[in-house]
């Protein structure tokens, strides 16, 4: 391989991970000649219970050109505007509050909605819930589709539910029509060189397959990145307790709406993601505060599902010391996962895929720029655990050992630490995101105030006070009626027509 040929990739593991890694790297190199291969085993198992993203599943997928209607329709997909968190606040007002994705039209509300946050900082009582200053919000809450009729250009950003095993065979369908090999194959032995780096995976059945770039998708075993090359593992079990969860899919029981919910329970929380098909739920938890049966119990009790088939998993939450090393990119659980909690996951891969094909191709497909974009990876890791870590320290319950154990939990990142006090001591968050993470915003402003102010993380009720006389309060009324004009151009949704997908 020449400096300016791209590489041949070969993609260990396939799913949704191993398949959006080969779609976006063949997208990138195959028509200057290079080559992706992906070998994974149909034998081994592959992690999936009714997932759900981020708009940037949406990016991708406009990227590669494939068009809503199609692949929605083979994945069981539905649309997602945000996640309704109920139950994180035990705060009179605060039992529920709704974290949208913010779109063109929120640019004319959250000016507003940020400016009643700082008074309700400072102990005035004004209206600072965030269900009242987004458009997908109310989308959301009425059920209506995300796109909007032609004489509105302005729709929220928004992602999708999919069933995570049709989306990888999707993939897999199209990413073979385009040139990617498949190979069915187990692989037994992964050859290295004197150098470090990997040569060829070698199957049970004594094919060789060689390569210039590795690709590790093999899940949370790692087969190349930990266990061959033996990249750290760092694990963030100081900061997230949660390691287990128990999934039991349920039929529908009334009209899903287009977004996930998160609903706190004993020991963690459950997801409830609605498909065409049927409704995904999870119970994440934490194994030091309840066992499995128990959270079994508590799953189908709040489900009313005593006879629906019950499945755990394992959480192995933490990222690697290095995304790449050698010739060997980690991808997917084998570089890393931090719990579903803001369906992360799947961005990650992506986001990860891009840069490395941008940092790989910038160096000459050397390793050139290697140590920055695993200082990128990194900070982007953190600083995402740093959001959801955030869900956990402000969690406004008492009710259990494993929510007072969260709020008390001091092992946090200075990042965190910084945007903590910022908002305590009534300093201006956006400046206080950019100093805290370099300028990257892994999280928008909006989403910081959405967290913060939806738990209710004001002084205590019975302190506020009446704004004094020539300061400005942000009108809710005007706002809350702009909404509702601009809700008028997005149809009534029914998840579970096809006909909704374009």
């Amino acid at each position: 391989m020449t400096d300016r040929t791209p590489p041949r990739v070969v993609v260990l593991g396939g799913g949704s991970a191993g398949w959006i890694t080969a779609c976006l790297l063949n997208h990138e190199w195959a028509a200057r000649g290079g080559s992706v291969t992906v070998v994974e085993s149909s034998d081994i198992g592959i992690i999936g219970v009714g997932e759900g993203s981020t708009p940037q599943l949406k990016a991708f997928f406009d990227l590669l050109g494939i068009a809503e209607a199609k692949w929605m329709a083979a994945c069981d997909a539905t649309y997602k505007l945000g996640i309704r968190f109920t139950g994180w606040s035990e705060r009179k007002g605060y039992d529920s509050y709704f974290h949208p994705f913010p779109g063109p039209v929120d640019l004319h509300s959250e000016p507003g909605f940020v400016h009643n946050c700082m008074l309700a900082r400072r102990g005035f009582d004004v209206p600072a819930h965030p269900d009242d200053w987004f458009l997908a919000t109310d989308l959301a809450k009425a059920c209506r589709t995300p796109h909007a009729s032609q004489n509105f250009p302005f729709g929220p950003s928004y992602g999708y539910h999919f069933d995570a095993y049709k989306l990888g065979a999707f993939l897999r369908g199209w990413a073979t029509k385009r040139g990617v090999t498949h190979l069915d194959r187990k692989v037994a032995e992964i050859d290295v060189a004197a150098t470090g780096d990997i040569t060829a995976l070698i199957c049970e059945d004594g094919t060789r397959i060689e390569g210039d770039l590795f690709v590790d998708c093999s899940g949370f075993r790692s087969l190349i990145a930990q266990q061959t090359l033996g990249v750290k593992f760092l694990p963030f079990t100081n900061n997230l307790f949660n390691d287990r969860a128990v999934v039991m899919p349920t039929p529908h029981e009334t009209a899903p709406k287009p977004q996930t919910e998160s609903i706190a329970m004993r020991a963690g929380w459950r997801w409830s993601i609605p498909l065409t098909t049927r409704v995904g739920n999870g119970y994440v938890y934490s194994s030091a505060h309840i066992c499995d049966d128990e959270a079994e119990a508590e799953l189908r009790e709040a489900l009313a599902q005593p006879e629906a088939d019950a499945r755990f998993l394992s959480m192995k939450v933490g990222r690697v010391e290095e995304t790449w090393r050698g010739n060997c990119l980690a991808a997917g659980l084998a570089q890393g996962f931090i719990e579903p909690l803001e369906a992360t996951a799947l961005h990650i891969v992506i986001a990860t895929a891009l840069e490395f094909a941008q940092a790989y191709e910038a160096g000459g497909f050397t390793p050139q720029h290697r140590d920055a974009f695993n200082a990128s990876i990194a900070a982007r890791y953190e600083g995402i655990r740093d959001y959801i870590v955030a869900h956990y320290r402000l969690n406004q319950r008492s009710d259990t050992h494993y929510w007072r154990a969260n709020a008390a939990n001091d092992n946090l990142s200075n990042g965190l630490k910084a945007m903590m006090s910022a908002w305590f001591r009534h300093e201006d968050i956006s400046a206080a995101n950019d100093r805290a993470y370099g300028g990257k915003r892994y999280y928008a402003n909006a989403s910081w105030h959405c967290l913060f102010a939806g738990y209710g993380t004001f002084p205590p009720a019975e302190t506020m006070k009446p704004v004094p006389p020539g300061v400005g309060v942000a009108d809710i009324e005007g706002t809350i009626g702009m909404i509702e004009a601009c809700r008028a151009n997005f149809a009534p949704y029914d998840a579970l027509s096809s006909g909704n997908a374009r």
